[in-house]
Formats: structure tokens, sequence, C-alpha cells
């Protein structure tokens, strides 16, 4: 058995194969504790040993998918800490104005404005981080330039040596390693959560309730940003082309839902929303493209129409999520005695195929998350809140857990994990924030 610490922040660069285990061992820089992040990955049994050009072109896929992957988190992270930096713009221009009249009158800084200086220098700290990543983000880019130079030279010698390939048989090959890789992704194993960090405020617009959200399907290239404000009754979803727009708030359309909403409690999963439909406890699967409702069901018992709402209320009875291993339904019912209780779902009919009771009560949590099969719940929404409970549905047991998060706006009433970024997607008082998680991995190898 092989055990990895595995962050939210994962930069797959060098790659080690093992031809006697089959394995391949993807390394990455150090994290901001400068523990060693790494994952392991056992591929399918005689996965393209027999023609050497095929290995050749897996791992020239491999070096592509590991730089497109560290540039895509590069961007994400430089987009989040200007934010930030903007954000504390002003706030240092006024800490300037300040120093400067001090300097210029000492006389002036009496004892109230002194302490004024110093509460602005106070909130002025937690762009000390912020700095420090973009000297890590630095280093890392010298990294990848090295790659993408190394990775140019490869080209060349396949090049020579595949000439003869004609470019069409050469793409149908490429395509196919790439479906054997993502096949071998999935033999990777789960993770246990282990710390929220880093908060990252992304916009800070909107109705004081409400959720956002990107596609949680793994694999998917589907870059868009999903926005929905209130937690009942509405209707409208605005559909941005990226991230970055959403922060701009440019570049949108508009959904308008043949049903109205209710709770924060959505999820989008390959490109469809599921959600609640108001004063009922039936479940939409509302597709984007093709702008119509692909299937509703009832969730049967739920409770509904603030029934069983998390501790903050807002409708938030049902709570749609998805994790490594699909979509789920977290709610309560009346038999429950209002435990919360977890089903998960078939995407396409929302067949319920499996429930759990959980035997914790739904209106003593804040909000919940599921990673990884396990459903995390906070013991508040409000400031001071941890990771209080977690639920194991592949071996229906519990534990009480302490892991602290900083609530920096004091009312979190949406709380959602996607594991395409291994981030946590919350909706804080008007606020969009984003959290990295921590989680540590125990992989099972074949003789285990």
């Amino acid at each position: 058995m092989f055990t990895a610490r595995i962050s939210g922040e994962l930069w797959q660069h060098a790659i080690y194969p093992s031809p006697e285990e089959g394995w391949q061992i993807y390394s990455s820089a150090q994290d901001a504790d400068g523990k060693c992040i790494c994952t392991v990955v056992a591929p399918a049994q005689n996965m393209c040993n027999r023609d050497p050009r095929s290995r050749q072109l897996r791992q020239l896929m491999e070096k592509v998918q590991n730089i497109t992957q560290s540039m895509e988190l590069l961007d994400l992270r430089t987009n989040r800490d200007l934010q930030y930096v903007r954000n504390t713009e002003s706030l240092m221009k006024a800490v300037d104005v300040k120093l400067k009249t001090a300097s210029d009158n000492p006389r002036s800084l009496n004892p109230r404005s002194l302490q004024e200086l110093k509460d602005k220098v106070t909130q002025l700290l937690p762009l000390l981080p912020v700095l420090e990543q973009y000297k890590t983000d630095a280093r890392q880019i010298s990294r990848v330039r090295e790659e993408v130079r190394n990775l140019s030279l490869v080209l060349m010698a396949i090049q020579e040596e595949m000439g003869a390939y004609d470019y069409e048989e050469l793409r149908h090959r490429v395509l196919l390693l790439e479906t054997r890789l993502h096949s071998c992704m999935q033999k990777l194993g789960c993770g246990k959560l282990t710390g929220v960090s880093n908060p990252i405020t992304i916009r800070a617009s909107g109705s004081r309730f409400g959720s956002w959200m990107t596609d949680t399907m793994i694999p998917s290239s589907d870059n868009r940003v999903w926005s929905m404000d209130g937690y009942f009754k509405g209707r409208r979803v605005l559909e941005y082309r990226t991230l970055n727009d959403f922060m701009k708030g440019q570049n949108f359309v508009q959904h308008l839902l043949p049903h109205p909403w209710a709770g924060t409690g959505h999820v989008v999963y390959n490109g469809s929303l599921y959600y609640n439909k108001y004063q009922s406890n039936i479940i939409i699967k509302y597709h984007f493209r093709s702008r119509s409702v692909l299937v509703q069901r009832s969730l049967s018992g739920a409770g509904y129409n603030n029934t069983f709402p998390y501790s903050w209320g807002g409708s938030s009875d049902i709570d749609l999520m998805a994790d490594e291993n699909g979509l789920w339904a977290v709610y309560t019912t009346i038999p429950n005695a209002g435990n919360i209780v977890i089903s998960r779902l078939e995407p396409q009919s929302l067949e319920v195929l499996q429930t759990w009771d959980t035997g914790f009560p739904k209106r003593s949590a804040g909000e919940s998350f599921m990673i990884c099969s396990t459903l995390y719940v906070t013991n508040s929404h409000l400031a001071g809140a941890k990771i209080y409970f977690a639920y194991y549905t592949n071996s229906s047991s519990y534990e009480y857990t302490d892991i602290p998060f900083h609530n920096q706006y004091s009312h979190i009433s949406m709380m959602d994990y996607n594991p395409r970024e291994r981030v946590l997607y919350t909706w804080n008082n008007g606020h969009q924030v984003l959290y990295n998680v921590t989680l540590f991995q125990v992989i099972k190898t074949a003789g285990d």
C-alpha cells in the first residue's frame, strides 16, 4: 500500500514509468508547507506495451496534459490573486495617504488615528501570502517553460521517426491513448479531507443568498460558469463563458428556467443543471444547450418548503451535489426524524440507486458537501464554523471531525465541492469564494 498527500492544487510534471509494476508516478512541486504533493496511477494491464511508437505517443500525451493542467491552474490562481490585489488596492492607497499625513505632520497622529492605521495595516496582512504565491508561480512558470522546450525536442524526434504516418491515423491513435489514459485515471483511489484553506474571493456581487458553479463532470473541458441569485422562486440563470468573464461580469447569456427553483443546492453535471423545483420535492434536469427539461422526478418522502432546511433556512431542504463518484442528493424525511439522508442518483433518470441515513440532524448543519463518496457537514453557517461531521457511504460509518475553515463574510448559504478542480465553491453573504482542499489518499496496489 502506498500513501500520498494530495493537494487541491496538483501540478503534474515529471513521469517515471516502472515497466515491472506498470505504474506511472506523477510528481509535483511542493505545497506552501514544504510538503511533497504527488499521486500514483496504476494503468490497465498490457496498455500500449507492444508498440514502442504508441508508448512514445502516450508519454507525449501525458506531458501535454501535464503542461496544460499546470497552465490552467496558474491562470486560475493568477486571476484569483489579481482580483484580491485589486480589492485591496483602495485600502493600500488609504494607508499610504495616512502614512504621508503622519510623516508630514507627526502631531496629527493621535492615539485614535494610530489605532485606525494599525487596523488598516492588519487588514492588509492577508496580502502577504498572495504575494508569496506570485513568487511561487513565477518559479513554476520557469519550470513549465523548460518543459515546453523539452517537449519541442521530443516532437521533432517523433516527427522524424514517424514521418510516414498519416495525420488522421496519428490523431486517431492519440485520441485512443487519451481515452485509455482517462480509464487509468479512474483507477486512482479517493482521499479523505484533512484541510480547507486559502479562501479566494472571486467576486463580490449578487444578492445575500445564491449559488454559482462550474461543470462537475470528470473528464470535461467545459469552462463555463453559472450563477443563480436568491434561494426561492428564481428562474434566471446567468451563463458566463469563462471564470474571467464571471469575475468581470461580462460575456454572459441568460437561461430562463421553465420552473422556479428552491434553495441553493443546485449542481451542473455533464452540461445539465439539476435543481429542486419550488414548493415541491421534485428534482429537475435542465439541459443548457437545448434549453429544455430532460427529466423530472419526485424525491420520494423528501421534505421541502423549509420543512428540513440547513440552519440558515432558505428552503435548503434538498441539496444536490456531485463528486468523483457521481450525482447525490442530501435531504431528510419525516420517517428519518429530520436526520440527514444521502441518496445516490442515476444522472439520466434521476432514479435513487442507494440511500444512507447518517443520523445527523439536518437543522444542526450549516452546509454540507460530498468528496469521494463521503459527506462532510459543517456545524454552522456563521463565523467560527468547522467541518464537524463526516459520513462514509462506502462503509456506512461516521466520525466527528474538527476541520476549521475561514468564514470571511460570516454567512455561507451554499457550499459545494468540484471534483475537477478540487476546490469548494461557496456563496458567502453576497461574495463568491473558492477554498482549496487537502486530501490524504491511500492507494492500494494489485497485491493488497
